[in-house]
């Protein structure tokens, strides 16, 4: 559409297009263009219209004043006088002048015809400032300008438009202006004036139609607060936040929400009176701090217009909305690009270089390939992890879930104990936080507020250097990543962090191990959801904490545990998500809240009461019930059918059996709405049985710690042995050799969920060698396996 050429000062919002941003600013161009491209689609934004750029011009010229805002920026720059005194004065000048005679008129016949729209006697109108030069691809001025809200009548009206031409000069609107190199005067301001949506006595927030951390298309993300969305702006209150996938939207009964975080929203900001900006903040209720701001249907509109918004600008968007208090409806109330990573490139990925090297402290196995450094803080028990502080390398004896919270705040980890498999190891890897692990003397050698460097830069083994030693990051262009016949998938756990990887050109998620989101989000072991008179006073408090905002303490259980397999489903749709259902040991289970009555007491966990032999037991089976609601919540309730459920440490095919019935029983059919059930290939009877458990699933996923733990005889964790333990020993490659072959022959997709194929380049060319189907591994390996995998395909041609 083309730019207009307008003679009247005001223009209605339905006049007004993206192209006209010269004419009535960003903001009211992207209204404009909202009203006209999309109302059609259901998007909803407040009635009203607009004062021109050439309006504001004129407003400068009648009142002679230009020149001497020029001479207050000009003393400015020199030096001569602060920031805040040159904006003082500026605004001071504009508010002593008056508006131009016809603008005041105009203004005030579109307020009239608006209360005549309305049916509203003197409505209630917002007042908001939209510059020439804001909400453009590269230069958002978000806040830099003034918004009047609840203003009523015409006298109250024109003030509040004299106000918004005097925030053009606001310090911080100089400030961004100066450090974006516009000319001052070359920036005209038009003003918004808008129907008055109620938020104050319903809610409102932000919506972006992107994850603003990692830049991954697929979501919008949608905070919200109680009262007027000013609160979650200035950070005064911890919003609800609110995850939507995109893809499945248009999805015929799907309701992809897969996050739903209840803030605290200790606070709400209201009208303190007409006119003006005087709010004021009060405190919520007890109930509203229970309660989400917006039920599932309100979160899907909201997401569905952030599509609806997306798809028609092209690109991402920072959107924010408010829900009217008095007839319950949501509106947009402005649109404008998203700039932090739109400019950003898409396919890059990074390695870390040593500058200096000096002589190591100590060794230990690498996990991952990044350098850190930082304070030591050294904790010797769990029980004193409250004291860590964010960014230190912790340093301890070793770690399990119950260290997970301070690890993910670590900006490296050191052990005394563990191998490359190691709670420590595995966690680390997941994460995304360089570890060096089995170092057997760490907590003795390094002291407390030591600064130290962790590197594991150099292959498979980690070093410690005293000091805080400089380091190069590299990036990898991804585009470059070569393809390969073998599938290259992914290992993650961690929700939070699944977004982060989205860029790789993974063929899905390989491996998601669902015990990882009962430990660290849940956190509260199901049984004692379900039987709470088994379980503390103080362990039901806890709980009764935990599960504000859901009907039953179950249906916690189940919406966690569905939002989390969601998040980790999302990234790369539709390519499979391989969710293993929960493996914990018996004393990683006793460690959740609740936990510790509902798990016996085992000399040897790693080979007890674990995996399949405990969904069909009777001390676990309600446990297991919950499980299945979450899978059949996140395929048929959200939409993600690509959720393989994969079952772990299933001992002999009568087990398989067992298991596979009581899934069916809970909705988990096998073929049913394209459900297919993988098993882990971890025990050697697994191996020797193939072809009758090859009847029973439709893949099987090797898993080669175990495996090789089991064939060898030798304990994983155990840094004693850790040169014995190696996935390359000729039985376990025997042992997987047979494992390929015989899926293959029953008809089904075989693959690896380890990390030997990238520490060992000889065992990813084993694997291409006997044909494996896919290979899935932890992030920090994906470039550099890709290209051995290809390499080996090369070679085996």
């Amino acid at each position: 559409m083309a730019a207009k050429q307008p003679e009247a000062a005001v223009l209605w919002l339905e006049e007004l297009g993206i192209a006209d941003v010269p004419i009535v600013g960003g903001k009211n161009a992207s209204l404009g263009e909202l009203v006209r491209q999309l109302g059609d689609a259901g998007v909803r934004v407040p009635g009203g219209f607009a004062t021109t750029a050439q309006a504001f011009r004129e407003f400068l010229e009648i009142n002679a004043i230009e020149p001497a805002i020029r001479d207050h920026i000009r003393r400015y720059r020199a030096g001569d006088v602060t920031l805040q005194d040159a904006g003082h004065e500026i605004r001071a000048l504009m508010l002593a002048s008056t508006l131009p005679a016809d603008l005041a008129e105009q203004v005030r016949a579109a307020y009239a015809k608006l209360g005549e729209r309305t049916g509203a006697r003197d409505p209630a109108v917002a007042v908001r400032s939209s510059a020439t030069a804001e909400d453009l691809p590269d230069a958002s001025f978000a806040g830099q300008h003034e918004t009047f809200l609840n203003v009523r009548g015409e006298q109250a009206l024109l003030d509040a438009c004299l106000r918004c031409f005097a925030s053009l000069f606001t310090d911080r609107a100089i400030s961004y202006r100066e450090t974006k190199g516009f000319d001052h005067l070359a920036v005209a301001l038009s003003i918004g004036v808008q129907q008055m949506i109620r938020a104050d006595i319903a809610g409102s927030g932000v919506m972006f139609t992107i994850d603003t951390e990692s830049g991954f298309p697929g979501i919008a993300t949608i905070s919200a607060a109680w009262g007027l969305g000013e609160t979650i702006v200035q950070g005064a209150v911890n919003p609800d936040r609110y995850v939507v996938f995109k893809p499945l939207l248009s999805q015929p009964g799907s309701r992809p929400i897969i996050e739903k975080t209840l803030g605290d929203k200790a606070i709400r900001m209201v009208y303190a009176d007409e006119g003006g900006k005087q709010t004021r903040l009060i405190a919520s209720t007890p109930a509203e701090r229970r309660s989400f701001v917006l039920n599932d249907d309100e979160i899907l509109e909201l997401g569905r217009w952030a599509t609806a918004v997306e798809q028609h600008y092209g690109r991402p968007m920072d959107l924010e909305w408010a829900k009217d208090g008095g007839n319950g409806l949501l509106y947009l109330v402005q649109a404008r690009p998203e700039t932090v990573h739109a400019g950003l490139q898409q396919a890059q990925f990074r390695r870390y270089i040593l500058r200096t090297e000096t002589q190591p402290l100590l060794s230990g196995v690498a996990i991952g390939s990044a350098v850190a450094k930082g304070k030591i803080c050294l904790i010797h028990d769990a029980l004193d992890i409250t004291r860590f502080p964010d960014g230190a390398i912790l340093v301890t004896g070793n770690t399990d879930p119950d260290w997970v919270p301070i690890m993910k705040r670590a900006a490296g980890i050191i052990t005394d104990r563990g191998g490359s498999t190691s709670h420590a190891a595995i966690v680390s890897r997941e994460l995304g936080v360089p570890a060096v692990v089995g170092t057997r003397t760490a907590t003795s050698v390094l002291q407390e507020g030591q600064d130290v460097t962790l590197s594991c830069a150099s292959g498979d083994k980690g070093l410690i250097y005293g000091g805080l030693l400089d380091f190069t990051v590299e990036d990898i262009d991804l585009s470059v990543v070569p393809e390969t016949a073998t599938e290259i998938m992914l290992n993650i756990a961690d929700p939070a962090a699944a977004f982060q990887w989205w860029r790789l050109p993974a063929k899905g998620v390989g491996l998601a191990r669902m015990e990882f989101i009962i430990n660290n989000l849940i956190k509260v072991h199901p049984m004692a959801l379900l039987h709470p008179e088994r379980v503390s006073a103080a362990d039901n408090r806890h709980i009764r904490e935990l599960v504000r905002g859901h009907e039953r303490p179950a249906d916690y259980f189940v919406d966690m545990l569905a939002r989390g397999i969601g998040r980790l489903a999302a990234p790369f749709f539709p390519h499979p998500a391989i969710v293993r259902l929960s493996d914990f040991k018996t004393n990683e289970y006793a460690h959740l809240i609740g936990g510790s009555a509902f798990e016996p007491q085992e000399e040897n966990p790693m080979l007890g009461f674990r995996g399949a032999s405990r969904y069909y037991d009777e001390r676990y089976r309600e446990g297991f019930a919950l499980e299945c609601q979450a899978l059949r919540k996140v395929r048929e309730d959200m939409g993600f059918t690509n959720v393989i459920v994969m079952v772990p440490f299933c001992r002999t095919p009568a087990e398989a059996d067992r298991v596979l019935s009581v899934m069916a029983e809970y909705g988990l059919r096998r073929g049913v709405n394209g459900l297919q059930i993988y098993m882990m290939c971890e025990i050697p009877s697994n191996v020797i049985l193939a072809e009758e458990f090859a009847k029973r699933f439709d893949g099987f996923s090797i898993g080669s710690n175990d495996l090789t733990q089991l064939l060898l005889g030798v304990d994983r964790d155990s840094e004693l042995l850790a040169a014995m333990f190696d996935e390359r020993d000729e039985s376990v490659k025997i042992a997987i050799g047979e494992a390929i072959r015989k899926a293959h022959a029953a008809g089904i997709k075989i693959g690896i969920c380890g990390q030997a194929p990238s520490n060992y380049p000889d065992f990813a060319e084993f694997l291409v060698g006997q044909g494996i189907d896919s290979i899935s591994l932890n992030p920090d390996s994906f470039v550099k396996t890709c290209s051995v995998v290809a390499a080996a395909e090369g070679a085996a041609q």
